[in-house]
């Protein structure tokens, strides 16, 4: 797995057209909190059941991917869950998997707040909210 801060994703993903940009955070942060342009939402976990379903979240990345060689950039809250999803699609065969470190909000700052210090949206790169 390769591990790339947010800016060196982002300049992947605009240099690689068929890249699969998977935002791995559950549907309800990814459409509140926000979410990088062209990215699909394939959760590694969702409420209620809160634990990861290794074999779910492959057969979803499975049915849009084209080939077990396709880029594949994860992106999560903080860079901690796209570690576990990468390492399951590893295992399954896929050979470029990105990490993105930092993730889309951050590490935590000493007031436990997110954002103020690093992260996608910290580092100005483009995003939505609905």
């Amino acid at each position: 797995m390769k591990h790339l801060l947010p800016q060196e994703a982002w300049a992947l993903v605009q240099q690689q057209d068929d890249a699969l940009f998977i935002d791995v955070r559950m549907e309800i942060e990814s459409k509140y909190v926000g979410r990088p342009p062209g990215v699909v939402n394939i959760p590694w976990v969702e409420y209620p059941v809160l634990k990861p379903d290794a074999a779910g979240f492959v057969a979803a990345v499975d049915r849009l991917a084209r080939a077990k060689d396709q880029t594949l950039v994860l992106i999560c809250r903080s860079g901690e869950r796209t570690v576990d999803a990468g390492i399951a699609l590893e295992t399954a065969g896929y050979t470029q998997v990105v990490n993105v470190l930092e993730g889309f909000e951050g590490d935590l700052d000493e007031d436990q707040h997110r954002g103020t210090e690093s992260g996608w949206r910290f580092d100005g790169l483009p995003w939505t909210q609905s």
